[in-house]
């Protein structure tokens, strides 16, 4: 897609209405920022088209964000910053407080880098700037900044400022999620590290979500080694919620019944479901894609389970709830579940979830900021 779309603008303080220097202008999720000259003044050139955040910050100032839509003619954008409200947290320091802390930053490195062989290479190089809150009844780890959080990924070699707004792991449904705004750079490197780079960032991208909601809209699909059927799922009734069954394990550890503790483990490890049914002719895209009112955006709808193959990869993970029919090679097997109702979720043309993002299991539930993509990536290569 053509990439000669730009936004431009200037940044001035809502109060004194002077203009803002050296303000970080960018697009979330993307490799496009700026700082605004000492008139305030800022421009992205060489955009791809699609939805952006568009955010900017500057000491002293409350963060901006917004929603902009991107297509092949310049945006224009004023941004007038509100001044920032100074909160001071609650300092302790104890040696409790440093250990929790420090277990909690081992827990968070998991969740949110991830632990594949590209999370290995991935350093978090201010951590100070984290703030945690952990929840013992319900085993949910909580994380957030006021600073931008500086990761390297050198498996990728990016360099991620992410404002972490709403990090939350839960470990009794299993579920991690975040938001927030982040800012890819390039970091240096030589030819032949950039070359080992480019490829490992096709090998995230390759079967990716990202690459999926492009195939989808673009009705390559098939070509591009994606294949889409219906699931169907028929819960197990001898099985309790995750929710119960860590609520009865919890209890029987705290009173020392370790009977009690290994019945409700046995329970856990039943599947949730008693029948799986994939259906065997694959979905086309029309039966999946609808267009919206605005430009460049899509939604996908379907009934039950969307059961996504990607049949250029092979995965050797065995996901205890993810149903494989036993005439079915090892292709890297995802489930989509939508929760609007009705069930939609919409996508612009970068490929990437804009509205109701969807829950994902097996392949694509792995992935984690070690292989994030800005949503202007372009692959080098065809495959």
């Amino acid at each position: 897609m053509a990439q000669n779309a730009s936004i431009t603008g200037k940044v001035t303080s809502k109060e004194t209405k002077s203009p803002v220097q050296r303000a970080s202008v960018f697009l979330s999720n993307s490799s496009f920022g700026t700082i605004s000259l000492a008139d305030g003044t800022f421009a992205l050139y060489k955009l791809r088209p699609g939805q952006y955040t568009l955010v900017v910050t500057a000491v002293g100032f409350e963060d901006f964000t917004k929603k902009i839509q991107v297509d092949d003619e310049s945006v224009t954008v004023n941004v007038e910053l509100s001044p920032k409200t100074i909160q001071l947290r609650e300092v302790t320091i104890s040696t409790t407080a440093k250990a929790d802390w420090k277990r909690n930053f081992e827990q968070f490195k998991k969740d949110f880098l991830g632990t594949d062989e590209n999370a290995k290479l991935c350093q978090i190089l201010n951590p100070d700037v984290l703030y945690f809150t952990y929840h013992k009844r319900q085993l949910t780890l909580e994380a957030e900044t006021d600073n931008f959080l500086v990761i390297d990924n050198r498996g990728l070699g990016y360099r991620v400022k992410f404002l972490l707004k709403d990090f939350k792991s839960d470990a009794i449904s299993g579920v991690i999620t975040y938001g927030g705004e982040r800012l890819f750079e390039d970091l240096p490197g030589s030819a032949a590290q950039k070359k080992i780079w480019q490829k490992n960032r096709d090998i995230a991208y390759y079967g990716s979500p990202m690459h999926f909601y492009r195939s989808l809209y673009t009705d390559k699909l098939a070509e591009d080694g994606f294949e889409m059927r219906r699931l169907t799922r028929y819960p197990n009734p001898d099985r309790p919620s995750d929710q119960i069954i860590h609520q009865k394990i919890n209890r029987f550890k705290s009173i020392n019944r370790g009977d009690s503790v290994n019945h409700w483990i046995e329970i856990a490890n039943l599947s949730k479901y008693t029948q799986e049914r994939v259906t065997q002719i694959p979905w086309y895209s029309y039966e999946v894609l609808r267009k919206t009112g605005q430009q460049g955006i899509y939604a996908i709808t379907f009934p039950n389970y969307l059961y996504v193959m990607y049949t250029k990869k092979r995965d050797e993970t065995n996901y205890k709830d993810i149903f494989r029919p036993l005439d079915m090679p090892n292709y890297e097997i995802s489930v989509v579940t939508l929760y609007n109702n009705p069930p939609y979720a919409l996508f612009d043309k970068n490929g990437i979830v804009i509205s109701g993002e969807p829950l994902y299991e097996g392949t694509w539930s792995k992935a984690r900021l070690s292989e994030l993509l800005p949503v202007d990536y372009v692959p080098s290569e065809k495959r």
